[in-house]
């Protein structure tokens, strides 16, 4: 018979992991499923469960939880010990939720009926090394606005969905742009920079369709890098393309596809990565070619 943990963030999104929980266990329990629950306490728990927890004891780990928490668990998979692996299944309870939306998982009940059927997927990952710390990306890292949008909009979490928004409209009436030499692979660029951001997904924040060419299991990253000299007028203009991914197309956004990015700026700069503000610049991102195995 089939076992899961399932690992519950209670305090993602809006706070309403424990009540989607309930849902979980009547339909696992419908469908003779067992699962052993662990609730995360702080900030790194669910690293820290999933780095020393037994996974030969399961089949499954079940995250609910958003894109922070699916951070954690990869994480903590990947820093283990005896390299063991097991899928991951997420279940919808953040903020965002913006992985999820390129496998169209909107929900709780989508979520249990991909997971109840067993079918799974490998892809890909984002290995970041910066100072001296390495960490595993499963949506973005980014740099520049987009860090500062994910500072900002903490400010504004009251707000809920609408605060990536509310946040990117602030940061662009500051428009800061800074400096910084960036190695795309073979390609080299030195200038002022918007942004330069590192997508494994289309989404980032909620709906925004940030990497339109971008796939998870691609063997690539998708590279977008904003010039440090548009006006705030065309940023205005430009930002809500960000929800259909037209913003591409625009003169003043270079895209790429990657296996390899550095990035050295003159200060050292705070990361986004994940959605989570971690690490500072310089730093460096590789592509790990299907390295998880997700329920999908």
């Amino acid at each position: 018979m089939k076992k899961y943990i399932i690992v519950v963030n209670p305090r993602s999104g809006k706070k309403q992991g424990l009540r989607i929980l309930d849902d979980i266990k009547h339909k696992l329990g419908k469908s003779k499923i067992n699962f052993e629950i662990r609730i995360t306490e702080y900030r790194g728990h669910a690293q820290q469960i999933i780095q020393t927890l037994n996974l030969s004891d399961y089949e499954g780990i079940l995250i609910v939880g958003g894109d922070g928490s699916f951070h954690e668990i990869v994480n903590g998979m990947l820093k283990r010990n005896d390299d063991k692996r097991i899928p991951i299944g997420i279940i919808p309870a953040g903020t965002g939720n913006s992985f999820l939306l390129d496998l169209n998982i909107t929900n709780t009940a989508t979520a249990l009926d991909k997971i109840i059927k067993g079918k799974t997927k490998k892809i890909d990952l984002l290995k970041i090394k910066y100072e001296k710390e390495l960490k595993y990306s499963i949506n973005l890292v980014g740099w520049g606005m987009i860090t500062d949008v994910g500072l900002t909009s903490e400010k504004f979490r009251f707000m809920g969905y609408s605060r990536y928004t509310i946040a990117a409209i602030v940061e662009i009436l500051f428009k800061k742009s800074r400096y910084a030499k960036i190695e795309i692979d073979d390609t080299v660029l030195q200038n002022r920079f918007m942004f330069a951001i590192a997508c494994n997904s289309k989404h980032v924040g909620k709906g925004m369709v940030m990497a339109p060419k971008a796939e998870l299991d691609d063997g690539f990253m998708d590279v977008i890098i904003a010039d440090g000299d548009v006006s705030r007028y065309r940023l205005l203009n430009v930002l809500p393309k960000l929800f259909d991914g037209t913003h591409v197309n625009e003169p003043e956004v270079k895209s790429f596809k990657s296996k390899k990015l550095k990035l050295i700026s003159k200060n050292r700069d705070q990361l986004n990565i994940d959605g989570e503000m971690i690490g500072e610049s310089p730093f460096e991102v590789e592509v790990l070619e299907k390295e998880i195995e997700i329920f999908n």
